[in-house]
């Protein structure tokens, strides 16, 4: 039996917030949602979270796998090396990554997935109603430029002359031209 597409977007929400109200409870810091639904190929959203220490992110990845375990959800796989400052859970349409500050600064998971839509953490515990916004577009492949030939080559601009020079001959234009003098006469004797 094949669930509708929106039984399982359902579902995945469900699930989604019960992950982040666990990670709430274990005072996850700077706990974001990323929708990459259209971006990415391996999982709908990303869970990112901050941990005070080692031993933090720890409690939260056990707390983690607690939700996921009584929802009846699959884990794809799990990172329990902590010495990177970075655990990943990975339950397919759901992604959770933990950080400790240093390694999520260095990381910068956010800045990788800019495209993605935020998704607010009020909205995916299910206490606000999500604003509709288009799905995310993925991103063109950049154009190449042109390769240029000897023909489409630009033309060089004539040079200007140096604004000195302008100046001085606009200063004598302004000037006023005193009459000629006429050479004396000369008298005679």
């Amino acid at each position: 039996m094949t669930k509708s597409t929106s039984e399982t977007v359902s579902h995945e929400r469900q699930l989604l917030a019960l992950v982040c109200k666990g990670l709430d409870d274990k005072k996850a810091g700077d706990l974001r949602i990323i929708d990459v639904r259209g971006l990415s190929s391996i999982t709908d959203y990303l869970v990112v979270a901050t941990g005070l220490a080692d031993t933090h992110l720890r409690a939260m990845r056990i707390e983690v796998e607690k939700v996921l375990d009584a929802a009846g959800a699959k884990i794809a796989g799990m990172d329990k090396n902590q010495q990177s400052g970075w655990l990943v859970v990975d339950a397919y349409q759901i992604m959770v990554h933990l950080f400790t500050a240093d390694a999520r600064g260095r990381y910068g998971l956010e800045q990788l997935w800019r495209d993605g839509r935020e998704l607010p953490l009020n909205v995916a515990l299910g206490l606000e109603a999500e604003v509709p916004v288009a799905p995310a577009k993925p991103r063109a492949a950049k154009k190449k430029p042109a390769a240029k030939t000897k023909a489409s080559a630009p033309r060089k601009a004539p040079a200007k002359k140096p604004a000195v020079k302008a100046k001085k001959s606009a200063a004598k234009a302004k000037k006023p031209v005193a009459p000629a003098k006429k050479p004396a006469a000369k008298k005679k004797r």
